[in-house]
């Protein structure tokens, strides 16, 4: 049954957007309560309003929020590229290809890791969401490296609790367009969801805080490959940080990369890899250290970047 929700606007939210506001109100996700608004369950004062309506201190605010949909079934399928670099009665590693999501979601209809666990036979821990079960961080579509699943129920606790207490070591490599000034450094900018575009993130005033450090591995004539670590873990916090620093991932078209370069260094996708995973493992504490080498795509990009002739 759709629930309504009446109140009045707190004097703290007047002159916010709807969208963001209502979002810190009811602790939705800015995209969900647009999509409330867009179906015209918002009223303020009696009439409907749109997403970017500005919210007046006082006024009367009735939300009608519809059941929400049913969660993505997990389907086993085998998944290409799929590699296991660590597998235990605990916990499994993979190596990530480029193109597969960490698990099913709204809207993705492609192959994830945890359908291609399941379909190669591996048990994983029924902790968390139905459709994320084990899965205690993930990794973009578009981003390929090293995951950690969860296969037991005491695993996927204290793998969880390491990943919030950030005792994980999660190391990548980013190849940003130009040259960072200073070579080495840290972004420390607070992530939210885009002003304008639902779909993306931003560093913004009200966003969450995020810390990314960066150092130089190479630098060559158009752009330098870059090891970044993360005190935070963000949705796309290292691509967020380094537009935001004008240094784009190369081939990262959504956060402003050149096309032309993109093209060069034949990328369809943002250069951007989880590179290594180090943490105690859950059952015997010992510290478990994984690395995984770059896919094919993204080495031809360098290798281009090595021999511009």
């Amino acid at each position: 049954m759709p629930e309504t929700r009446s109140l009045p606007v707190p004097d703290g939210l007047d002159g916010e957007r709807l969208d963001a506001g209502l979002s810190r109100l009811l602790g939705l996700s800015r995209s969900r309560v647009a999509e409330v608004a867009e179906g015209g369950g918002v009223e303020l004062d009696g009439a409907v309003v749109g997403k970017s309506e500005r919210l007046r201190a006082g006024a009367w605010l009735s939300v009608t929020l519809p059941d929400p949909p049913a969660a993505p079934r997990v389907v086993a399928e085998p998944v290409d590229g799929l590699r296991v670099v660590h597998d235990d009665d605990d916990l499994v590693v993979v190596d990530k290809p480029v193109g597969v999501a960490a698990h099913p979601s709204p809207g993705w209809t492609g192959p994830t890791v945890i359908g291609g666990l399941a379909a190669a036979g591996y048990r994983i821990s029924t902790s968390g969401a139905a459709e994320r079960q084990g899965v205690v961080h993930r990794l973009d579509v578009g981003t390929s490296g090293l995951m950690v699943v969860a296969k037991s129920e005491h695993a996927y606790s204290v793998l969880k609790d390491a990943f919030r207490e950030r005792t994980v070591e999660k190391t990548y490599h980013a190849l940003v367009q130009g040259h960072p000034d200073p070579t080495s450094g840290t972004v420390d900018a607070p992530i939210g969801r885009h002003p304008s575009s639902d779909w993306k993130w931003a560093v913004t005033a009200e966003g969450k805080p995020s810390v990314t450090h960066y150092e130089t591995l190479e630098a060559f004539r158009a752009a330098t490959l870059l090891e970044v670590h993360l005190e935070t873990g963000r949705t796309h916090q290292i691509r967020v940080h380094m537009s935001a620093l004008r240094h784009p991932c190369c081939g990262d078209l959504t956060y402003g990369a050149d096309p032309a370069l993109a093209q060069r260094l034949g990328l369809t996708r943002q250069w951007l890899h989880a590179k290594g995973l180090a943490f105690h493992h859950p059952a015997t504490g010992e510290w478990t250290a994984l690395s995984s080498e770059y896919p094919a795509d993204l080495q031809h990009a360098l290798d281009v970047l090595a021999d511009p002739a």
